[in-house]
Order: structure tokens, then C-alpha cells, then sequence
């Protein structure tokens, strides 16, 4: 018995050491120098002093990326926010409260990723050398380095190009579903950004205490070539850009800048109503529907169900609101809203609102959005309204005639529009 014991030790041992010497033998092979290319191919970008504008340096690369992940970082907190409030996870509950919370959010979600333009346009400017760099790969770790670089760059530049593209209401170009796509990516591109940051945190420490060692050019930081520029006037032109792009856009969420938001999307008070539409009563197919003078609103409970007129839902207590619309293309304005609680109607057909939930459905047969869920916190509060009046009038047939859901810190596309059916469902 002991000797078998000893024997299966022996074993172990060696195994041990076959796996260890094969790993050290694949570090080795990691860091052993690639076979040289041919001299011809080192021609055009790929020669010598291709390169030579002395505004690149480690540490101009180094000041940009600080500044892009800041700025990824306030994209990705702000969309998972966002993807919370349209995705709640199971057992978890999107608050009703603070009411402004989603509209603050998902602007600054849209406003800081488009100051990124110019950031990550400067970026890859300030690196671009590297992409020519000779030989391509030193050895088989640097090959590895350089391919999850270029990872984080295509993530980085899909995340920006589609996030514009959704801001525009422009999705021809997309032939895949924007939110999955933008949410899965955006986790690509983090997870690339601290891998790199781990990767370049000597290159960056460097930088920032001033060697110049890691430099990609050996021009002196800061001093131009003729005519050129220094890297406090690319720094300078870079923060202008941004600054110029978030004035000229801001506005469609922050109202009294909408005078100078010249390329904003979205203005918060041209629209039916003084209130911007994403999606008409035409373009939604529901303008017949929605004007059909036999419409009534089903209210189904668990023990009864009710068929109430426009007319009746006219008739029951109506309470006033002042909400905001903010979707998720960052825009968002103030209206006043009049109809009745949801709650109430959930009393209607004999449903506590504090221990339930509504599934809203819309007019419209088909699409992503023609439902929403309405949890506990929101049913039960007091303003969230199934409204009827836009600041004091019928609802416009684009804003949900003959009734639309209105409630708060709520993403805009799941404020429900020409509400057909509500179905309360008691929670356990």
C-alpha cells in the first residue's frame, strides 16, 4: 500500500514538472522576437520618420485616455442605469422617485457620449503611428497586446457611430437590435479599457511624471514644428470641440440652452402640444383605431373585469401632474398631464396597487414596445396617471389619444401610448 502510495506521488511529481517546463517553454516562445519582414515592405506609412508631428508623445496619448475613461465610465454607469430602468431584474424594482432621476441620467448619458467624438477622434490620432509601427508584432505577446487593442477600438468607435445613429432615429444602418447590441458592447468596451489601462500603467505612470522615454515621436513635448502645433493646443482644440458639440446639443434636454442647441435632435417644445414625438399615431398604425368612436378601455383584474368608454374614464376623479417625458435619446421636456391613477383603476377591479402589477398594452398589434410593465412602487404612486389631457386638452393622437401612461423617473419608451388594455396581476 505504501509503495503504490509513493509511486502515485511520483506520478503527481512528474506531471507537476512536465506542466510547469511546457509553461515556462510557452512564456519563452511568448517573448521570443518574430522572424524579421522584408525590408520592401517598409515603405510609405511603414517607413522611419513617416511620422514626425512632435504634438504626439506618451503623454499627450496618456491625457486623452484618462479623459476617455472618465467619459466611458460616465456613459457606462449612466446606460446601465438605463438599461435597469427599461430591464429590472428579477426582484428588483425601478423607483418611482426622485422624479427628475431617469431625465438627469439618460441626458448625461447622451451628452457626455457625444463630447466623446472629438476625444476619441484626438485619441486615435495620437496613436495612429502605432498602427504602422515596424515590425507589426515584436514577438507573440505583443501580437496579443495588439489585437485586444484593436478590439477596444472597434467597440469603442460602434458604441459612438450607433449611439449617434440612435440619437438621429436613424437605425437603416443597423440591421440588428440597437438597445442589445449598444448594452452587450458596452461591457466589451469596458472590460477592453481596463485590460489596456492594466497593460500601458507603466507607459502611463511615465507619461505623467514626464519621461519621455515611451514617447512615439522624439520631438520635445510642447515645442512645435514649423507650423505646427503643440500639445496643449490639441489638448485646447480637443476640450473645444467638446465643449462646442455638448452646447450645440444639450439644449434638447436642458430647455433654457435650446435657443443654441443647433444641432439638437430634439427641441422640448416644438412638437403637437408643445411636446417633441418619436413615434406619430400614423407611423404606429393606430390613427383609425385610436379615433374609433366605439373605444373602450378593458380593465382586467384576477376576479373581474371591467369595459369602461372614453367617456366614463372621462367621468372618474382626475388628478394634474407636472412630469417630465425623457426618452432615451437624451431628450426630455416638462408637461402637464390630467387623468386618472392607476391605482385606482386598479381598485377597480378589486386589486390592491401596493401588492400588484399592470401590464399596459397599447392600440398598436405589432412592436418591440406596444407593452410595458408597471410595478408595485410605480402602480401605487400617487402620479402615475393613465392620462387624457396635455396641458389642459385632449391628447394629441401622436402624444396617445385616446389615452396614454404618464409616470415617474421613467424612460419615455415605455410610457405607454394609446392604452387599449390593462391587466393587474397580484404580486406573492
Amino acid at each position: 500500500m505504501v509503495c503504490q502510495h509513493e509511486r502515485h506521488l511520483t506520478r503527481t511529481r512528474a506531471r507537476a514538472r512536465d506542466v510547469g517546463g511546457r509553461l515556462r517553454r510557452f512564456g519563452r516562445w511568448l517573448g521570443e522576437p518574430l522572424p524579421a519582414p522584408p525590408a520592401r515592405w517598409q515603405r510609405g506609412p511603414f517607413r522611419d520618420g513617416a511620422f514626425s508631428s512632435p504634438a504626439r508623445s506618451a503623454r499627450l496619448s496618456t491625457h486623452l485616455g484618462m479623459a476617455l475613461a472618465v467619459a466611458f465610465g460616465v456613459c457606462f454607469t449612466t446606460g446601465l442605469l438605463s438599461h435597469l430602468a427599461q430591464h429590472p431584474p428579477a426582484g428588483f424594482d425601478w423607483p418611482p422617485r426622485p422624479v427628475q432621476f431617469y431625465r438627469v441620467t439618460q441626458g448625461l448619458h447622451v451628452a457626455t457620449g457625444l463630447a466623446t467624438v472629438p476625444l476619441l477622434a484626438a485619441k486615435l490620432w495620437a496613436v495612429y503611428p502605432e498602427l504602422f509601427r515596424w515590425p507589426p508584432a515584436r514577438d507573440a505577446a505583443h501580437a496579443v497586446e495588439r489585437i485586444s487593442v484593436a478590439m477596444l477600438v472597434g467597440a469603442a468607435l460602434f458604441e459612438l457611430v450607433t449611439g449617434v445613429l440612435n440619437v438621429s432615429l436613424w437605425y437603416t444602418p443597423m440591421p440588428f437590435y440597437f438597445p442589445a447590441a449598444h448594452y452587450w458592447t458596452a461591457w466589451l468596451a469596458v472590460g477592453a479599457i481596463l485590460i489596456h489601462v492594466g497593460v500601458k500603467l507603466p507607459v502611463i505612470r511615465d507619461a505623467l511624471r514626464g519621461h519621455r522615454a515611451a514617447e512615439l515621436t522624439t520631438a520635445v513635448d510642447g515645442v512645435p514644428a514649423a507650423g505646427g502645433a503643440t500639445r496643449r493646443d490639441l489638448l485646447g482644440a480637443v476640450a473645444a470641440a467638446a465643449g462646442v458639440i455638448t452646447l450645440s446639443t444639450v439644449g434638447q434636454t436642458v430647455a433654457p440652452l435650446s435657443a443654441i442647441s443647433v444641432l439638437a435632435p430634439r427641441r422640448p417644445r416644438i412638437g403637437p402640444q408643445r411636446l417633441p414625438v418619436n413615434t406619430s399615431a400614423l407611423a404606429a398604425g393606430v390613427a383609425g383605431a385610436a379615433a374609433d368612436a366605439s373605444y373602450t378601455l378593458e380593465l382586467v383584474g384576477p376576479a373581474r373585469s371591467v369595459r369602461l368608454s372614453l367617456a366614463e374614464l372621462n367621468a372618474l376623479r382626475q388628478h394634474t401632474v407636472r412630469l417630465p417625458i425623457a426618452c432615451v435619446e437624451g431628450w426630455s421636456a416638462d408637461a402637464t398631464w390630467t387623468g386618472v391613477r392607476l391605482r385606482d383603476l386598479a381598485a377597480l377591479v378589486g386589486v390592491d396597487a401596493r401588492h400588484a402589477e399592470a401590464t399596459v398594452e397599447s392600440l398598436q398589434r405589432t412592436g418591440r414596445r406596444r407593452s410595458s410593465v408597471v410595478a408595485g412602487p410605480h402602480l401605487d404612486d400617487p402620479l402615475t396617471l393613465l392620462a387624457v389631457r396635455l396641458h389642459g386638452e385632449p391628447l394629441h393622437p401622436d402624444h396617445g389619444y385616446p389615452c396614454r401612461l404618464i409616470a415617474p423617473n421613467r424612460p419615455g419608451v415605455a410610457q405607454t401610448k394609446w392604452v387599449g388594455r390593462i391587466s393587474f396581476e397580484e404580486r406573492p
